[in-house]
């Protein structure tokens, strides 16, 4: 399950972060959309406040948290409430699932993925964007999460990490994209691979 409670108590200054930061988020929809299908049905797990899920085209989401969940109903997307672990949607639902951010606050990461797996038709894809610890960012986060808010009961991963938990619960054919990069720049750019950008994205598809 996921961390809610800071989420629900503190949903306007989190939805307030993407207007104070255009640009990051931007780069981070960009990321996320390079990986996105271009037809299918697909979900947003942990959806949020609707920020990705809308300007995406993804219509359908998934909230534990209830404020963020109203928040991103007013944005158009069909909110059911509900946890990564245990979703509620039939087998073979869904042509695509994306996950932003969230791995970092599920107690059974490997739990959720097969139930993502579970949901997806076959050869369907699931897209992770994540803060990667080994990555100066995830450094700084693990640093300072106790004085966070949202991060404090976080658990970062590595690139490596997600790939191995997906592996093991039904995934394979992964591609990442990366960005955030530690030379601050006012261009930050989208890059193939992992190891450099704080930000990575993964894609995976459901092994046949």
């Amino acid at each position: 399950m996921t961390r809610t409670a800071p989420f629900n108590e503190q949903t306007d200054e989190y939805d307030t972060w993407f207007e104070k930061h255009p640009e990051l988020y931007q780069i981070e929809l960009e990321a996320l959309r390079s990986f996105i299908p271009p037809r299918g049905r697909g979900v947003e797990i942990g959806v949020g406040t609707g920020r990705f899920a809308a300007p995406l085209g993804i219509a359908i989401g998934v909230e534990p948290a209830p404020r963020m969940a109203e928040l991103a109903r007013h944005r158009g997307i069909e909110v059911l409430e509900g946890f990564a672990e245990a979703l509620p949607f039939a087998d073979e639902s869904f042509d695509f699932a994306i996950m932003v951010t969230v791995i970092c606050f599920l107690d059974d990461v490997s739990l959720a993925f097969r139930e993502v797996c579970r949901i997806l038709k076959p050869n369907g894809s699931l897209v992770i964007g994540f803060i990667d610890r080994e990555s100066r960012l995830g450094q700084q986060c693990s640093e300072k999460k106790k004085q966070s808010r949202f991060y404090r009961g976080a658990k970062f991963y590595s690139a490596g990490e997600v790939e191995t938990l997906l592996t093991g619960t039904g995934f394979s054919d992964f591609a990442y994209i990366q960005i955030l990069f530690p030379e601050v720049t006012s261009n930050q750019s989208v890059k193939h691979g992992y190891g450099n950008g704080g930000f990575v994205v993964i894609q995976a598809h459901k092994t046949a």
